[in-house]
């Protein structure tokens, strides 16, 4: 399965983490998330947690980049 990147730059909570949720729930284990802030970053990060997923994150000058990957 490819990636699926979700672009929730811009958003405030809870968008970005109603994005990633219905992602997951689609059955998406591999997702690429951006986001810039980083109450978007602490809330995703701790969905995708909470569903048994390992996060990865990284920055790219004002964007965070959050990535899944199955533990």
């Amino acid at each position: 399965m490819s990636t699926k990147q979700i672009d929730a730059r811009g958003l405030s909570c809870p968008q970005p983490v109603v994005l990633v949720d219905r992602a997951l729930a689609d059955g998406n284990a591999d997702l690429e998330i951006l986001v810039d802030n980083e109450v978007a970053r602490e809330n995703v990060s701790r969905l995708i947690k909470r569903r048994g997923l390992k996060v990865d994150i990284s920055q790219n000058g004002a964007d965070i980049i959050i990535r899944t990957a199955k533990s």
